[in-house]
């Protein structure tokens, strides 16, 4: 099978997204800083918004749990460790999760913070642990549902507690989103194209035959993916009929999405540029049709 320059870009994103061992450089950013300065110093793995205070947006990294505000400054908030999954409880604001690495090497399991990314707590190891979910996400229909990925597709129903093997992830898994409305319904992106399951992971359907690079449920029941040639795309899930919000984002691709719980047309993305390799935070003010790099607005 011929590898186009893209495909190989993606796989090249995905590898260098999987270190596993944590290294500072000596002129890291452990103080207050800005998301240009960040985006050369480390790896970006996921984003979301404070539902208590759109102005607080989280940026989970290779080097900590950032706290970043819409004119793109950034402040640590966690001790430095590597940050591979990272979701936020979809009510309570003052709770996270997140699975990764310590400075040390390792893993961390699956670990929790109540108090808004300052201090952390393990409260498993998982399956076959400790965990290293690089996919995770909470269920917006039922909190105390949690899927996270690490060799097999595990399911928590108590919060993250205790989990249980649902079974093989979809090939190539990039993103996991669970569903808004329904417990049982997940979207994955993979190389091979955007998968659905309505049985909790156990089987999957392909939405599209396209590179989807990621995927993203809200607590309304609208799912966003990124989709390698055509851009961002948007579907309601009562009425998965997906249509195209975002083009024109050339060499870039997105990789982890959140959208403004308080304002839905006001979306976040961390994006990848598949020719010079740059991580970037991007935001939107209409819904996705035009984007601008975050402290540019």
């Amino acid at each position: 099978m011929k590898i186009t320059r893209t495909r190989h870009a993606l796989l090249a994103a995905i590898a260098a997204a999987a270190v596993g061992t944590l290294y500072a450089s000596p002129s890291f950013s452990a103080g207050d800083t800005s998301i240009a300065k960040l985006s050369k110093e480390t790896h970006f793995h996921g984003i979301s918004v404070d539902p208590a205070d759109s102005a607080r947006i989280y940026l989970a990294t290779h080097h900590g749990l950032y706290v970043m505000g819409t004119d793109g400054k950034a402040q640590l908030l966690s001790e430095v460790r590597d940050y591979m999954g990272f979701t936020a409880h979809p009510t309570d604001a003052t709770i996270l999760f997140a699975s990764g690495h310590p400075a040390g090497g390792g893993n961390l399991g699956f670990i929790v913070s109540k108090d808004g990314g300052r201090s952390w707590t393990k409260l498993s190891n998982g399956i076959g642990g400790p965990v290293d979910f690089h996919q995770m996400d909470v269920s917006k229909a039922d909190p105390r549902v949690i899927y996270g990925v690490y060799e097999t597709l595990q399911r928590s129903d108590d919060g993250g507690t205790t989990w249980k093997t649902v079974g093989a992830p979809p090939a190539d898994i990039i993103s996991l989103a669970a569903s808004g409305i329904d417990v049982n319904t997940l979207y994955a992106a993979t190389q091979s194209g955007l998968q659905r399951s309505t049985d909790g992971g156990r089987t999957w359907k392909k939405e599209s035959d396209q590179t989807a690079t990621m995927v993203q449920a809200t607590n309304d029941g609208t799912v966003y993916a990124f989709m390698i040639g055509t851009g961002l795309v948007r579907a309601a899930e009562k009425n998965p009929a997906w249509q195209v919000v975002g083009k024109g984002f050339g060499e870039e691709y997105m990789l982890h999405f959140a959208a403004d719980p308080r304002d839905p047309k006001r979306l976040y993305a961390i994006t990848y540029n598949s020719r010079t390799r740059a991580e970037s935070v991007i935001a939107s003010r209409d819904g996705g049709e035009r984007w601008t790099p975050l402290g540019a607005e």
